[in-house]
């Protein structure tokens, strides 16, 4: 585009009204005019031209009018007119010309509607494009939060709209830089003390008031790191890369056998685009609860080519209908396992949840047909906004 021309299309934008009722109005006046302009430019072209039938009839017709109208004025108004322009008798009146919906009527009305239709297709697209892009970028606000902001284009509302959106997304930036600064602190404050507690407890004579002392530093030291993990968000900075999900799986389940416990893997996945530790953690911790609570674990694969769905089933007793979605919040544990036994703080599933939802999926349980709880991640094939 020359320089020209660039200055024409600013000059022109110059004209074009600020906010979306005036372009609205701008638009719909536009077609209007159009619309008229053209039903009257089609009616010219197309209306009926005298020929030599007409001017005969027309002629003849004037004759008649200025030579018999004496005469016929004491007959009959059936025998008023000329012979020419009688109905045979018999034969049904014609109807008046003003009568009859003339085809050049019908076509300026026609012309009207489509114009008009076409300018409201062409408006509502316009008006809609900006918003569409709003919605665009607050979807996938939920999985990159500290994306490119927006340019601010297009009218004066949707111009204000993208400044507020912005600054919201600079502001929830800055609150997450502010809680990563602060679980920093808190996670070197807190450790501190912990590490001072094992040191001594190590000091103690009695094996069991040493054996107890571990015990507790162990489970204070377990509870704090989850609940700092889970406010850290570690996930977020974590990018994106293409997953082996078999070997991701397969790992696991030589984790787990290393300690005791046999995961089988059932079933085979091709990669998919994850954060891979992030991943993993949300596998590790499901794999982990089904072992804590159902005595054992399976990993089961159903891969598609839009959806990727891991299950982790236990044998366990499963859970309450109304227990399925609130086990998922943060710091909630159902009354049986408020135990030393299972331990656990209550943020195993929630974290998971939380890992699940930045990769696009969603994390669901349900109890299995025979015992056991199954827990399904189901991660879509190409994530929303990309």
């Amino acid at each position: 585009m020359s320089a020209a021309q660039a200055g024409s299309l600013l000059s022109l934008r110059r004209w074009l009204p600020d906010t979306l009722f005036g372009r609205l109005a701008l638009l719909l006046l536009v077609a209007v005019v159009a619309s008229h302009v053209l039903a009257l430019t089609l009616m010219f072209e197309l209306r009926p031209q005298p020929g030599p039938g007409m001017r005969h009839f027309d002629e003849r017709h004037a004759g008649a009018k200025m030579g018999g109208d004496a005469t016929r004025a004491g007959l009959p108004p059936e025998m008023r007119q000329p012979p020419s322009m009688r109905q045979p008798p018999g034969m049904p009146p014609e109807p008046h010309p003003r009568h009859m919906l003339h085809p050049g009527l019908l076509l300026d009305i026609g012309v009207r509607l489509a114009a008009l239709m076409l300018a409201a297709w062409i408006g509502a697209r316009w008006l809609s494009q900006p918003i569409g892009r709003l919605a665009r970028a607050a979807r996938a606000l939920g999985t990159d939060i500290r994306g490119a902001p927006l340019a601010e284009a297009g009218t004066a509302e949707c111009r204000e709209a993208t400044r507020v959106f912005n600054q919201m997304q600079s502001q929830i930036c800055q609150q997450l830089d502010e809680r990563d600064r602060f679980v920093a602190a808190v996670s070197h404050d807190l450790r501190t003390p912990l590490t001072r507690l094992r040191l001594r407890a190590e000091s103690l004579p009695d094996d069991e008031s040493r054996r107890r002392f571990s015990l507790d530093i162990e489970e204070m030291d377990t509870m704090i790191r989850s609940t700092l993990d889970y406010l850290r968000g570690a996930a977020d900075a974590e990018a994106l890369v293409q997953l082996d999900v078999q070997a991701l799986l397969l790992s696991i389940a030589d984790d787990q056998e290393a300690c005791g416990h046999h995961v089988p893997v059932h079933g085979t996945a091709l990669p998919i685009a994850a954060q891979p530790c992030a991943l993993r953690r949300a596998l590790g911790n499901l794999v982990e609860n089904a072992i804590r609570y159902g005595g054992a674990a399976e990993l089961h694969v159903i891969d598609s080519p839009t959806l990727l769905c891991i299950e982790v089933r236990d044998r366990g007793p499963g859970l309450a209908e109304a227990e399925l979605v609130k086990v998922l919040a943060p710091f909630y544990r159902v009354e049986g396992s408020r135990n030393r036994d299972h331990g656990g703080v209550g943020l195993g599933l929630s974290i998971a949840s939380d890992i699940v939802r930045r990769h696009g999926g969603t994390l669901k349980l349900r109890n299995g047909e025979g015992l056991g709880l199954v827990a399904m991640i189901a991660l879509p094939r190409r994530r929303p906004g990309l």
